[in-house]
Formats: structure tokens, C-alpha cells, sequence
């Protein structure tokens, strides 16, 4: 069974964790606050999510369109201390049109020295889908922050201001917790914008590093199960002129399985293989990369633009403004 599992605070300031349904209705979820903590209680209890939900049992409707509107739909997932939520990602794993794809051959086929880009990409080609029980090739792999970083439906996604570029990325995002027993257990997939500094990243390929540290965010809900294999959806830039707004930028994007260089399976193994991301109680929010971005085609995004990413089977889309922050004096204090 999939569920949708929506966070949320009610007009009267209290969290409640939501099981959304297909048809856009919603009900809480009795004796939970998070789906942290509903994600804590089925593996304690050895349960699935589904399981845990009927054991817990379904409480009032719930009315997400209103409180989207409002503002109260939180990040489908956080953790009760920021610093035990990890944000990362992996790049370079994601195929593209069958065009795109045949120009990257074609130039790397053609260029004498081949960039490490271009190596790293074709290894996931060629070595991205093992067969069961076996590993393979390694991914790009970065990191973008901790909990603090992320930030739900709606909510700033704050550019710091010695940024040279704020750029949207789609993508699928893997969301996990940490058992006592030290094993990674996958809650489900959610809509993801992985934000970005591509102006950074273009300039030296070292600096890829700093250009991830920046926020990211997650879409309304998170679907539990299996990612379909084949996952479309349509990426927007919103633009503010004279009164009205206008879509300056939009682009179909693609991500599952069947249009990746790498499989799930074998970038999860690649980011749990290291004990300190199996933590107890820890909470991991993985990135799966993306093959469409803004940036690529020339758009330059600016304070108040609006990205827009929708995806099936998702059933809300995700949206959030873009802001510039104050530049910020930072001194070291010799103690």
C-alpha cells in the first residue's frame, strides 16, 4: 500500500502528520505529531508504514488545498534536533534524451582529454545498474547541509549574498531514518528542489562543494513504497511584470529508474556503506540529481521569481520564491 504522508500545523499552532489520499483528501493520523515519529514507532514495533498507520488508526478530514494556502504545510519530514537531519545528494546520474545522451558520446568519443565529468558519467553507464547482490559504479556524491537547510512548500529559498547564481534542480529525493539497530529504513520518495550555485560550480569543477551549500526543498508529501520507474513532470520559473505573473522558463523533466544511469539500490549502497550515515535516530534526506535545469538554457533567476516543479504521481506541486539574503559580517574570535 503507498501512502502520502503530509506534515502540517492546524489553525490552532498544534503539528499533525496526514495520510493524503489520491483524490486530494486527507486524515490525520492518531497518536503522532510527525512522520518522524511514525516512522520511529513502526520500526521499533517491526511494522511496515502501513501497518503502523492502521494500528494507530485515522482521526478527522483534513483540508491540505487550505492549509497550503495558509502556509501551515511543513517539510514532509524533520528531525526534533536540525543537526540530526542530513541533506545530500548524488550528481551525474540521470540520462537525459536519447539527443542529449548521443551528443555526450559524441563528444566524449571526440575529445582528447575527457573531462571528470564525463568520465564519472559514463562509468555510471556503464556500471550504474549491477545485478542484484553486486555493487556498482560509485557516484558523484555532496553534501548540502543539515536540517536547518531544509525548508517545506512555500518557504524562501534563501541565496546567500555572495552567491553568483540561485538556480532550481527537479528532482526525487530519497527520505530515510536510522534504527537503533543501525540500519538505514527508506520512508518513501518526495518532490524535491535541490537549489543550487551552477555559476560557482561552472567556473572550477572543485568548487561543486560550495555550490551545494545552500538550502533545499521538499514538496508536500512523501510516497511510501516504490518510486515508479518512469516519473514526468514539468519544471516553471515565475516571474513578477507590471502587476502580472508570467512563466519565463519551462521544461518537461524525467527521473526513475528507467531514465538513470544508476539504479536506487546501488546509490543508496554508495552513501550507507559509510557508518557515519547509519546513526541511530538520524535522519537522511538523499537527492537523486536531475538532467534539466534553468541555468543550462541561459535563464538568470532573480529575487522574487518563483520555482514551480510538478511531478505524477505526485498529487500537489511544489513552489517556493527565491530571496537574496543581507550580507552577513563573520569574524573568528581567538579565545
Amino acid at each position: 500500500m503507498t501512502l502520502r504522508l503530509i506534515q502540517i500545523v492546524t489553525q490552532e499552532g498544534e503539528r499533525r502528520v496526514l495520510a493524503g489520499q489520491d483524490d486530494g483528501s486527507a486524515r490525520a493520523i492518531n497518536g503522532v505529531s510527525s512522520t518522524y515519529e511514525l516512522a520511529r514507532k513502526a520500526i521499533a514495533a517491526g511494522k511496515s508504514l502501513d501497518a503502523q498507520v492502521a494500528v494507530q488508526g485515522l482521526g478527522e478530514d483534513v483540508d491540505v488545498a487550505l492549509a497550503l494556502s495558509e502556509g501551515r504545510v511543513l517539510a514532509p519530514i524533520d528531525h526534533p534536533d536540525a543537526a540530526h537531519l542530513h541533506v545530500t545528494g548524488t550528481g551525474l546520474t540521470h540520462l537525459g534524451s536519447a539527443e542529449g545522451r548521443d551528443k555526450m558520446h559524441k563528444a566524449a568519443a571526440a575529445a582528447e582529454t575527457q573531462t571528470d565529468s564525463m568520465r564519472m558519467f559514463l562509468m555510471g553507464v556503464k556500471d550504474g545498474k549491477p545485478e542484484a547482490g553486486k555493487v556498482g559504479a560509485q557516484p558523484e556524491w555532496f553534501y548540502k547541509g543539515n536540517g536547518t537547510q531544509l525548508v517545506g512548500p512555500g518557504a524562501e529559498l534563501q541565496s546567500p549574498s555572495f552567491a553568483e547564481d540561485g538556480g532550481e534542480e527537479p528532482e526525487m529525493a530519497g527520505i530515510y531514518v536510522i534504527g537503533d539497530d543501525g540500519a538505514p529504513y527508506r520512508i518513501g520518495y518526495a518532490l524535491a528542489n535541490e537549489f543550487s550555485d551552477h555559476v560557482t560550480e561552472k567556473q572550477n569543477y572543485l568548487w561543486l562543494a560550495h555550490s551545494k551549500l545552500r538550502p533545499a526543498s521538499l514538496g508536500v508529501e512523501i510516497l511510501t513504497g516504490e518510486l515508479p520507474k518512469d516519473v514526468r513532470g514539468t519544471s516553471r520559473i515565475w516571474r513578477e511584470h507590471s502587476g502580472s505573473w508570467e512563466v519565463i522558463w519551462e521544461k518537461p523533466f524525467i527521473s526513475g529508474e528507467d531514465n538513470m544511469s544508476h539504479t536506487f539500490a546501488n546509490l543508496e549502497h554508495h552513501h550507507f556503506k559509510y557508518d557515519l550515515f547509519r546513526q541511530p535516530g538520524d535522519v537522511h534526506v538523499h537527492c537523486f540529481g536531475t538532467a534539466t535545469a534553468s541555468f543550462a538554457d541561459g535563464v538568470q533567476t532573480k529575487d522574487g521569481d518563483v520555482f514551480e516543479i510538478t511531478a505524477a504521481p505526485y498529487a500537489y506541486g511544489l513552489r517556493n520564491p527565491l530571496i537574496t539574503r543581507a550580507e552577513e559580517k563573520v569574524a573568528v574570535n581567538v579565545l
